[in-house]
C-alpha cells in the first residue's frame, strides 16, 4: 500500500497528549492571553505614535494567540475523533476550550477599543498601511464591539457558556460513542456496529433488502437514547438563545447570517429557488425507486449505490482513490493536485474503517505549520473518493491563505463549503465521464446525484427542522417525541412527501445540530454547493482559472459574500438568476440519468 490510511498527529506535538511539547504549548498560550489582556487594557490610541505601531503589534500578537489555539485544539480534537473512548482526551478538551473562552474575552477587549473610536478616528486608524490587509476584519470587529455588554457581563456569559453551551456540545460526543447498532453481516452472523459504521452501511450497501432491515435497527438504537439527546439539544439551544437575549436579540438567525457574512435576502432567494426546483430531484428519486423495484424510495435508499447491469459496483482501493483525485485535480489546478499529493504522502488523512472512531468527516487547518488534517472513514465507494476530494478542497482553501494575516484566514462557513464542494464536483464529474458502459455511467451518475439531492432536500430539511425547533424552544424545553415530530414534518416538507419512509431520529445522529461554535450549520452547505457550480462552470471556460480561483479564495475573509460574488463572478446573489443557473446543471444530469435508465424500468 502506497499511502497510509492513518493520519500523523504526533508530528504536530511530539510526545503525545502528555508530552512536553503539548504541555508547554498550552502553558504559553495561557501566559500570552494574560499578557495581551494587560497590554490591551493599558493601551490608549492617543498614546500611540502616528503610525499606530503599538496597536499593530497588538493585532499581530492576538492573531498569533488565535492561531496557536486552533493548532492545539485540532490536535486534541483529532485525538478524540480517532478514538472516542480515549478518556485521557476529555480533560485536555476542557483545557483548550477554557483557553478559547479566555481568547474570546481578550478579542472582545480589542473590539471594544475599536468601538470606542469616533468614525473619523477609526478612518485614520485603518488608513495606516501596516493595517491595510486586515481593514475588513477591523471593521467587522468594531461592529461586534458596538454590540457588546460591559466587560464583567461578557466575562460572566463566557464562563457560563463554558459550563453550559460548550459542555453540552461536548456531552453530545460522549453520547454518540455509546450508540451501538446490533445487526448482522452479509452472511447473517450477528455483529455490533458503531454509529459511524451503521451510517456507512446505510449509505454504502448496494442491497436494498439489507438496508431495509438495518434502518429500523439504526432508528431503534438512536431511539433508545432519544431522551438523553433531547436533553442535550435543548440545553445547547437554550444556552445559545439565552446568550442572544443577553445581547439584545431574539432573532436566532442574526448571528448565523453575520457569521456567514451574508444577508437574509440572499438566504431567502436561495431557498425560494430550491423550493421552486425540487421537482427536478424528486424526478430522479422516483426513477431510482423504479430501478430498485419500489413504488416510492425510502430514506435508507436515497443515497444508496445502484448496481445496474451485470457489472460490479465500482470501488476504489485507497491508493486508487488517491491517484484518481490527484489526477483529476491536476486537470483544473496543478496547485490543487500538489496539495493533495502532499496530504496523502505526509499522512494528513485519517481514513481507516474501524470501530471506535467518531462518525462523519471534517478538515481542520493547522495555521502555525501551514498544514491540515482530514478525518473520515473510507470504505472504497465512489462517494468515499468524493468525500476525500471534498475535504481536500477545504485543505486547498486553507493552504492558499497561509501567507495572509490570521484575521484574513477566518473565512465563513458558506464559502468554506464552496471550495470543498468544488473539489468534490471535480472527482464526481470525472467518475461519470470515465465510465466505460451505460450501466457504469448510470451507477456513477447516481453517486454524483447524492450531492444535489443532499443540498436541495436533506440540507433543506435540516434548516426547516432547526428553524422550527428554535422557534418553539423560545417557549420552553421540547420532549424527544416533539423533536421527532418536528424532524418528520421537516423531512416530509423538504422531500415533498415523496419518500415511503423517513428518519425521525436523524436529529440525534447529525452532529451539526450540536456544534457550540457554529449555529445553523446547514444552509452554508447548500450555498456552497450552488456557488461552486458557478465556479465549476467558469473553470471549464477559463484559460487562467487557477489564478482566478485562488484570488477568489483569498478574498473569502475580506468582504461580504455578496461582494465576493460580484467581484469575482459578476453575479448578484439576491437575484434568482445565479441560483437558477446551478439548477440547469443539475437538470442536465437528471435528464441523462432518466434517459439512460429508460430501458431498465
Amino acid at each position: 500500500m502506497k499511502y497510509s490510511l492513518n493520519w500523523d498527529l504526533d508530528s504536530i506535538f511530539p510526545g503525545g497528549l502528555h508530552g512536553k511539547a503539548l504541555t508547554e504549548k498550552i502553558q504559553v498560550i495561557g501566559e500570552s492571553i494574560n499578557t495581551f489582556r494587560d497590554a490591551i487594557n493599558n493601551y490608549h490610541f492617543t498614546d500611540d505614535d502616528e503610525h499606530f505601531t503599538r496597536f499593530t503589534e497588538l493585532t499581530d500578537f492576538i492573531q498569533k494567540i488565535q492561531a496557536g489555539i486552533v493548532q492545539t485544539g485540532m490536535y486534541i480534537s483529532g485525538k478524540h475523533s480517532e478514538d472516542v473512548n480515549n478518556e485521557e482526551v476529555t480533560p485536555l478538551i476542557d483545557k483548550i476550550q477554557s483557553l478559547d473562552v479566555k481568547a474570546a474575552q481578550i478579542s472582545q477587549l480589542l473590539q471594544k477599543k475599536l468601538a470606542s473610536l469616533s468614525d473619523d478616528a477609526f478612518e485614520k486608524l485603518i488608513a495606516e498601511p501596516s493595517l491595510h490587509k486586515i481593514v475588513f476584519s477591523l471593521n467587522e470587529q468594531r461592529h461586534f464591539g458596538q454590540e457588546l455588554l460591559d466587560d464583567n457581563e461578557e466575562a460572566i456569559i463566557a464562563e457560563m457558556n463554558l459550563e453550559g453551551l460548550s459542555a453540552w456540545s461536548n456531552h453530545y460526543s460522549t453520547l454518540v460513542s455509546s450508540v451501538q447498532v446490533d445487526f448482522k453481516d452479509n452472511e447473517g452472523n450477528p455483529k455490533t456496529l458503531s454509529a459511524g459504521q451503521a451510517d456507512n452501511e446505510i449509505l454504502g450497501n448496494a442491497d436494498p433488502k439489507y438496508r431495509a432491515e438495518l434502518m429500523p435497527k439504526w432508528e431503534e438504537a438512536w431511539g433508545d437514547k432519544q431522551n438523553l439527546f433531547a436533553d442535550t439539544l435543548n440545553h445547547v439551544s437554550g444556552s445559545r438563545l439565552l446568550d442572544y437575549r443577553f445581547h439584545g436579540t431574539d432573532d436566532f438567525l442574526k448571528y448565523p447570517l453575520e457569521l456567514n457574512r451574508m444577508s437574509q435576502k440572499t438566504l431567502d432567494t436561495m431557498w425560494k429557488v430550491v423550493d421552486a426546483n425540487k421537482d427536478v430531484l424528486i424526478d430522479f428519486l422516483n426513477r431510482k425507486a423504479q430501478l430498485i423495484g419500489k413504488e416510492q424510495i425510502g430514506w435508507e435508499d436515497v443515497a444508496a449505490p445502484l448496481n445496474i447491469g451485470d457489472g460490479e459496483v465500482k470501488t476504489f482501493t485507497y491508493d486508487e482513490a488517491a491517484e484518481f483525485i490527484i489526477k483529476q485535480f491536476n486537470s483544473f489546478s496543478p496547485k490543487m493536485a500538489q496539495l493533495a499529493q502532499r496530504a496523502f504522502e505526509n499522512q494528513w488523512i485519517e481514513a481507516e474503517n474501524r470501530p471506535g472512531k467518531e462518525p462523519g468527516g471534517y478538515m481542520e487547518s493547522l495555521p502555525e505549520t501551514g498544514e491540515s488534517r482530514i478525518f473520515l472513514t473510507f470504505t472504497g465507494s465512489p462517494n468515499d473518493a468524493s468525500t476525500i476530494a471534498h475535504e481536500l478542497g477545504h485543505a486547498f482553501h486553507s493552504s492558499v491563505m497561509n501567507e495572509l494575516p490570521y484575521f484574513r484566514q477566518d473565512y465563513a462557513m458558506n464559502v468554506a463549503e464552496t471550495a470543498s464542494t468544488f473539489g468534490e464536483l471535480i472527482v464526481s464529474d470525472a467518475n461519470v465521464k470515465e465510465a466505460q458502459t451505460d450501466e457504469e455511467k448510470i451507477n456513477l451518475l447516481n453517486a454524483k446525484m447524492d450531492n444535489p439531492v443532499a443540498m436541495f432536500l436533506n440540507i433543506h430539511a435540516r434548516f426547516i427542522f432547526e428553524k422550527k425547533f428554535y422557534e418553539k424552544r423560545k417557549d420552553g424545553v421540547l420532549t424527544a417525541s416533539e423533536i421527532n415530530d418536528l424532524m418528520l414534518d421537516a423531512q416530509k416538507e423538504a422531500y415533498d412527501n415523496s419518500l415511503s419512509t423517513y428518519s425521525t431520529h436523524f436529529w440525534e445522529s447529525k452532529m451539526h445540530f450540536y456544534f457550540d461554535d457554529v449555529p445553523f450549520y446547514n444552509f452554508p452547505y447548500t450555498f456552497g454547493y450552488l456557488f461552486s457550480l458557478g465556479i465549476y462552470a467558469k473553470a471549464q471556460e477559463s484559460d487562467n482559472f487557477e489564478d482566478q480561483y485562488i484570488a477568489l479564495l483569498q478574498d473569502t475573509a475580506n468582504m461580504s459574500t455578496e461582494e465576493l460574488a460580484m467581484k469575482h463572478l459578476g453575479v448578484d446573489l439576491t437575484k434568482p438568476d445565479f441560483w437558477e443557473d446551478g439548477v440547469k446543471l443539475i437538470q442536465k444530469d437528471v435528464d441523462e440519468f432518466i434517459h439512460l435508465t429508460e430501458k431498465y424500468v
